[in-house]
């Protein structure tokens, strides 16, 4: 397998930064309550970390040692407001349901620490496949958390019925279903990866 692969790939499987590195708590149980929700938060953060890297590998000569983390947060941040603003003004529904998260992209340690990781030591090409790999994975971590939480929660999986709402169990669309959801498809995704 190439290195440009491998990299990809590891985001999505043996480094999922959900599952594997445990990074990224807050928005993972915060926004996961539907599968769109999920979707549509590991989107906003896959665009940042892809762009985002590739600004700091293509700027990493230039940074001094010194400023290097807040250089690396402003690059970030400038990502992130850009999002913020096309979802307030294209897709405003979602905008209102993710609301305060979508700015605390900026401190979300996946992005910074794979600024600093990765896309600060390694060229350009490699870096937008650390950032697409990663975002992949979280963005597909979130989703399929947000599903099982929605459909356990509501019977609806994107906002189809798959069976009557009022069999579903309110504590899993709830803070402490996303502790219960989590924990179960890490404890699988453990299990899976350990045979």
């Amino acid at each position: 397998m190439s290195k440009g692969m491998q990299v990809f790939t590891n985001g999505i499987l043996k480094e999922n930064p959900t599952f594997g590195l445990v990074l990224g708590m807050c928005p993972t149980l915060a926004t996961t309550t539907s599968a769109i929700n999920g979707m549509s938060m590991g989107l906003a953060t896959l665009f940042v970390l892809v762009c985002s890297n590739i600004v700091i590998s293509m700027l990493k000569s230039l940074i001094p040692d010194k400023v290097r983390i807040p250089a690396f947060i402003v690059v970030i941040a400038t990502f992130v407001t850009l999002v913020q603003l096309l979802m307030q003004a294209y897709l405003p529904a979602i905008y209102e349901v993710l609301g305060l998260f979508i700015p605390l992209i900026v401190v979300n340690c996946i992005v910074l620490g794979r600024a600093e990781a990765f896309a600060a030591k390694n060229g350009v090409g490699l870096s937008a496949l650390d950032g697409l790999g990663m975002g992949l994975g979280f963005t597909l971590a979130l989703t399929v958390l947000g599903a099982i939480r929605e459909f356990l929660g509501t019977g609806c999986v994107f906002g189809l019925s798959i069976y009557p709402e009022q069999f579903g169990s309110l504590v899993f669309v709830l803070a402490p279903g996303a502790f219960i959801a989590l924990a179960f498809l890490m404890a699988i995704i453990n299990k899976a990866q350990k045979k």
